[in-house]
């Protein structure tokens, strides 16, 4: 007969929602096991946040010597050791990966368990030949890259998030397909790198961005020199190792192929959740995840919370981001051990496309906002050319706009600009705390910084108002009255 084995909480996942939800229960005493297939870290960790963030560094570095000569300081071309930047990147995933080690959340009192696990019943998972009979079960499996149906993909090799950092040869022509913040950060670190890079998308680049935004990123990284191609359709893949080649479908029977020397495929993720025999479980899943009400509860089985790249909430689908991963985690804390009453709120929900300048949002965009029923909108804007740091520093593409209610209200911003990751928290706190738009106006910023810029933004509402005629004849009467 297999073990049994009983836990208040078993926690499906070593990612970074599953690790935060395993973390506290461990530490409160809770009778937790963690069970993890491949690496410790999840997704983030290995394949995502920290080496993409890694490269990019690599790359920001290669830029300022290019742009050292702008400043009076003569640099010349960087010499690009790209199997030394490699290094770099998989040092930082080793400097991390103690936060996430089976040791670390075996010391804090979980049961870390490595092996495929599978729902035996409602309440019951099943792994490495073992039965866990749990109070609740939270499922945090991830998600993959999703690969196209794509005409010839599968004869060629080819690169995704997950493989990229086994590359060690920097690409003489990077063909990216997939126009989204995956593939525009990676074209852009590689193009910094030395690497001649194409970017293909079907629709629209950055289409979930402020399009105003969205095209002043878009034109910063044409002038790095990435050649970006939207709505195309891609009609087959061809070639071999070293020679790969997107055969475009150019209309009226014409074809245009693009030839490079090494293929990325970024065009979505799709839920890890094939192996998991949820159907056992009672659990209802959708073509983006398991299906869960605000609470992150699965409709269908109450035992069960799904959270981080595979929550499905309300039919909108998941939020695949590091930082929604932990915060659901906060949700499921609440409610699974506290009882409290906690749901999601994504009003505040921030992102960040780390290309230069970075573009960061968030809130509603103009466009959401007009959907979501908002007809009178107070559009603000401040552009970095006239910010002093911005123009000290020589980095003035840049825009900060904002969208409130008239009565000043924070809806939502975006932001374009150096370090614009750093800048949107501000935006962020506001609109959780309900702070208006004469709040932000009204602090005092320190001189000179980009956040200055945001400052400016907020108290373009106020123009009109003090330098109304009004007002003018309000300060003229007291001038007379001494």
């Amino acid at each position: 007969m297999p073990e049994t084995r009983a836990f208040d909480l078993v926690v499906i996942g070593a990612g970074a929602a599953g690790l935060s939800v395993t973390a506290v229960a461990a530490q409160l005493g809770v009778r937790v096991a963690l069970i993890e297939r491949g690496r410790m870290g999840g997704d983030c960790l290995n394949f995502g946040c920290v080496p993409s963030k890694a490269l990019l560094a690599a790359a920001r570095h290669a830029a300022a010597i290019r742009a050292a000569a702008r400043f009076g300081v003569t640099a010349g071309e960087p010499q690009v050791d790209f199997t030394r930047v490699l290094d770099h990147v998989h040092h930082a995933i080793a400097e991390i990966a103690p936060n996430d080690s089976e040791e670390r959340f075996t010391g804090l009192g979980a049961t870390v368990i490595r092996g495929e696990a599978r729902f035996a019943g409602p309440d019951t998972v099943a792994v490495n030949g073992m039965t866990l009979k749990a109070r609740r079960v939270v499922i945090a499996a991830g998600a993959r890259a999703a690969v196209p149906p794509i005409p010839g993909l599968d004869t060629v090799p080819y690169l995704t998030n997950e493989t990229l950092w086994q590359n060690r040869t920097r690409p003489r022509h990077l063909i990216v397909i997939g126009g989204g913040p995956i593939g525009l950060e990676m074209a852009f670190a590689h193009r910094r790198l030395g690497a001649e890079v194409t970017v293909l998308e079907a629709a629209r680049m950055l289409g979930r961005d402020d399009p105003e935004l969205a095209e002043g990123a878009l034109l910063a990284l044409k002038d790095e020199g990435i050649a970006l191609r939207e709505g195309v359709r891609i009609a087959r893949i061809e070639g071999s190792g070293g020679a790969i080649a997107a055969v475009l479908d150019a209309g009226g029977g014409r074809e245009e192929r693009i030839e490079g020397s090494h293929l990325l495929i970024a065009t979505g993720r799709r839920p890890n959740l094939d192996t998991l025999d949820l159907d056992r479980a009672g659990i209802e899943t959708t073509r983006l995840g398991v299906k869960v009400d605000r609470g992150l509860r699965s409709v269908s089985n109450r035992r069960v919370y799904a959270i981080g790249d595979i929550a499905d909430i309300d039919g909108i689908g998941p939020r695949q981001f590091t930082h929604v991963g932990s915060y659901h985690a906060g949700i499921v804390v609440r409610s699974a051990l506290f009882r409290l009453p906690a749901k999601i709120d994504y009003a505040a929900l921030p992102r960040v496309t780390y290309i230069a300048p970075e573009l960061a949002q968030v809130g509603l965009t103009e466009a959401e906002a007009r959907e979501a029923g908002h007809r009178d909108l107070a559009i603000l804007r401040w552009p970095l050319a006239e910010n002093d740091r911005a123009i000290a520093e020589g980095t003035t593409r840049g825009l900060v706009k904002v969208v409130a209610t008239p009565k000043g209200r924070i809806l939502g911003a975006g932001i374009l600009a150096p370090h614009a990751g750093e800048m949107i928290g501000m935006w962020g706190l506001a609109i959780t705390t309900g702070a208006k738009l004469s709040t932000v106006a009204g602090m005092i910023a320190p001189y000179p910084t980009l956040s200055e810029a945001g400052k400016r933004a907020a108290g373009q509402a106020f123009v009109p108002k003090l330098f109304a005629p009004m007002t003018k004849r309000l300060v003229a009467l007291l001038r007379r009255l001494g």
